[in-house]
């Protein structure tokens, strides 16, 4: 190895330390945070390791502050939106890539306009049109609003990953007598769960994570989601900063544990329809 070549590894490791101490510490900041008591959060000194280690947040959790029910709305929420967008995310993907019709093109281009307006631009017309169906205040409503936000991204993904998939499987199943929906069903359905993995869990990550709508459309505090119920811990008086961590860290907990343990079919998924045949 020249000294050139040494020189760029040794750059290359040293931005990339700094940018993974940049991710790494406020998360290690927010788990000790959420192990400390009222008093240490306000200590004038940094605590990184909590003395006494107590577990009051995460009592409150549940109990004071009923956040139960809050993960239970946000999952709700989250996973049939979820079925909703994929389901037409993957009729819609083989579709445009399988049938031949009149304003493909521009059913495609249409649904990447859409992806160009800011959420915030939306929330008055979704209010509008969910208030004269009756659906505000409503978990389905809800979860129509997330659907719709994520099915064009969702399409987009699926096509360019339906498109890797040879034309031949079609007719050579067509040859022997099957319909087109057992064609979609039994054959190219199977060879797509990667990138189905990968719409899936960016539309789980989405909606649970998602703020606005679910705080405008939601006034029922029976129906509030986890990140509209963590919020409102940051009262305008006093920020309960212990609370606040611990609540941030079992919010996160699904996620993490969703995408640790389908991490190789994500990744496959957002790769593998970047490569065309």
């Amino acid at each position: 190895m020249n000294k050139k070549k040494l020189i760029e590894n040794i750059l290359s490791w040293i931005v990339l330390i700094f940018f993974a101490i940049f991710i790494v510490v406020p998360i290690l900041w927010m788990i000790s945070t959420a192990f400390k008591t009222e008093a240490q959060t306000y200590s004038p000194t940094p605590i990184w390791v909590p003395k006494p280690i107590t577990l009051d947040s995460f009592k409150k959790f549940f109990n004071t502050y009923s956040f139960g029910k809050m993960l239970k709305n946000s999952l709700v929420s989250c996973v049939f939106s979820m079925i909703i967008c994929v389901t037409c995310a993957c009729f819609a993907g083989y579709g445009v890539t399988r049938f031949k019709f009149r304003g493909k093109k521009q059913l495609m281009s249409f649904l990447l306009l859409t992806q160009m307006f800011p959420s915030v631009m939306l929330v008055v017309p979704f209010y509008s049109v969910l208030s004269n169906y009756h659906l505000t205040n409503k978990l389905f409503g809800l979860i129509i609003v997330y659907a719709a936000t994520n099915v064009a991204f969702s399409t987009w993904m699926l096509v360019s990953y339906f498109k890797t998939i040879p034309i031949e499987l079609d007719e050579a199943a067509r040859i022997d007598g099957a319909s087109s929906f057992r064609i979609f069903w039994n054959i190219i359905l199977p060879l797509i769960v990667p990138g189905i993995s990968a719409v899936a869990m960016f539309v789980l990550f989405s909606g649970w994570n998602e703020y606005m709508y679910s705080s405008v459309l939601l006034s029922s505090d029976d129906l509030k989601t986890i990140t509209v119920g963590i919020i409102s811990l940051n009262s305008q008086y006093q920020i309960k900063w212990n609370d606040l961590m611990a609540a941030s860290v079992i919010s996160s907990l699904p996620l993490v544990i969703l995408f640790v343990c389908f991490q190789k079919y994500f990744i496959a998924g957002m790769t593998g329809g970047a490569v065309k045949n």
